[in-house]
């Protein structure tokens, strides 16, 4: 399989294909549409890949995809110990097959396959970066009704299924792990041109290492709505609604069962020069016997040059995000991120999203459509002194109580994308941690951390 997946990456690279030029390559595959592909005749072998039409009737079609990724990663001091984890490096590979069917414009059937494999690292590998074959996807869609235009309609989905909503804050796909999320449920989904909501309940399936090992956990523990509003030329809103509960949450607090609420708001509107992306959330809820409420509130502005030469853009993020003020009296106000994209604080973050208060310019340039370069610092504080630090997936990390000092440290990053064709891209980056007080204290002796990657990766 390697083999033909390697043939197929230098005909794709070298021989290059111009058609489908309408269409990008979604995040989630299954968002894909090819039955506009029903009355090609150039003869094309890759479009008759991406529909095949079935029983010779009209939305009775089949549809082929894949991915493959290689990427090097190598780090240095990841966990800031000077004499601790020292130099290490591995090679992460993802393979990925998908079949969309139609059968009629009513039914649907998606299922994908996925491998994710790491070798030569020194350490086991985690959760995120092995899982040797698995059922990513494997659903059914049923169009409940679709109103007269067509452009409003209500479906239902069951089965396994990955989810990404807005900007992956609380609920992401973490494209830029090697494993992939997912979950397993139903879903209702009504879509139009300016409206949509999707309501579902969830299940977060138990990741295992090896070949088709995952268990679903038979607990219902997220449940929710996520509704967006495209108002026009006024920007955008996204108004949702999260729930989860867990037998053993682990915070600087304890470990209780917990049972949480999320309900947030976003204003948000990109491209065309000024950008900008504000949200806010609340939480609420249980934490054993005592209550939770935790917040948080992000701000990312920015502007793009677009008739300027290479197209810059200068960006400013802010997050305040909860932590807990008081360990030990019962109550909960570390912010909870859920299932939040890895990468949301850089592609290697050191820092993840509870108990925190960052700074984070960036900017980028493009050069031309296939070649841009990004830059960015990162400012970590702690929120609230009687609360440590957590990991980018929000499992706790650091104790921090009994320091009085807030500032964690800055991440500096580079990276850039090179696009060979829509099917081929090299990503690169590089990212420097300096060590702040915080962690000095708590770590002794402590070391800055380093790390540097490079990805290529082609769609079919």
């Amino acid at each position: 399989m390697n083999k033909k997946i390697i043939a197929l990456f230098f005909l794709l690279l070298y021989q290059g294909i111009q058609s489908l030029s309408a269409q990008s390559f979604k995040l989630m595959r299954f968002n894909e549409d090819y039955y506009y592909l029903r009355n090609d005749t150039t003869g094309n072998w890759y479009n008759h890949i991406k529909y095949i039409p079935l029983f010779n009737k009209d939305h009775y079609y089949l549809s082929f995809g894949g991915e493959a990724r290689y990427e090097y990663a190598a780090t240095v001091h990841d966990n800031w110990l000077k004499y601790g984890d020292g130099y290490n490096n591995l090679i992460l590979q993802r393979y990925s097959l998908h079949a969309d069917m139609h059968l009629g414009p009513a039914v649907r059937v998606f299922a994908q396959v996925n491998s994710a494999l790491e070798n030569f690292s020194k350490f086991d590998p985690s959760p995120v970066n092995k899982d040797a074959l698995n059922v990513e996807n494997l659903f059914v869609d049923v169009t409940l009704k679709t109103w007269r235009t067509k452009q409003r309609k209500l479906v239902a989905r069951a089965g396994r299924q990955e989810l990404d909503y807005g900007t992956g804050r609380l609920i992401s796909v973490r494209e830029g792990t090697n494993v992939r999320k997912y979950f397993t449920g139903g879903k209702l989904m009504y879509n139009a041109p300016r409206l949509g909501v999707d309501a579902f309940v969830m299940m977060d399936d138990e990741v295992n290492p090896g070949v088709f090992d995952n268990h679903l956990i038979h607990e219902a523990n997220l449940w929710g709505a996520y509704s967006y509003i495209i108002l026009p030329r006024q920007g955008n809103f996204d108004l949702y609604y999260l729930g989860i509960h867990r037998d053993q949450g682990k915070f600087e607090e304890g470990t209780q069962k917990e049972l949480r609420h999320t309900v947030a708001v976003r204003y948000w509107k990109y491209g065309g020069g000024f950008i900008y992306n504000l949200e806010s959330a609340y939480q609420f809820g249980s934490f054993g016997n005592g209550p939770i409420n935790a917040w948080t509130t992000a701000i990312d502005i920015g502007y793009t040059f677009e008739h300027a030469r290479y197209k810059p853009s200068i960006n400013i993020r802010n997050d305040y995000i909860s932590g807990d003020k008081t360990p030990g009296d019962g109550k909960l106000q570390t912010f909870n991120p859920l299932y939040p994209k890895g990468g949301y604080f850089g592609f290697n973050p050191r820092i993840g999203p509870s108990n925190l208060i960052d700074i984070h310019p960036y900017g980028t340039l493009t050069f031309n459509s296939k070649f841009s370069m990004q830059a960015d610092a990162v400012f970590n504080w702690r929120y609230a002194t009687g609360d440590g630090i957590y990991t980018p997936s929000g499992s706790f990390n650091m104790a921090g109580a009994g320091s009085d000092e807030r500032y964690i440290g800055t991440a500096y990053l580079l990276s850039s994308d090179y696009a060979f064709s829509k099917f081929v891209k090299l990503s690169c980056g590089l990212q420097y941690f300096d060590t702040g007080a915080f962690i000095e204290q708590q770590v002794n002796p402590s070391a800055n951390s380093f790390f540097i990657n490079t990805q290529l990766s082609f769609k079919f």
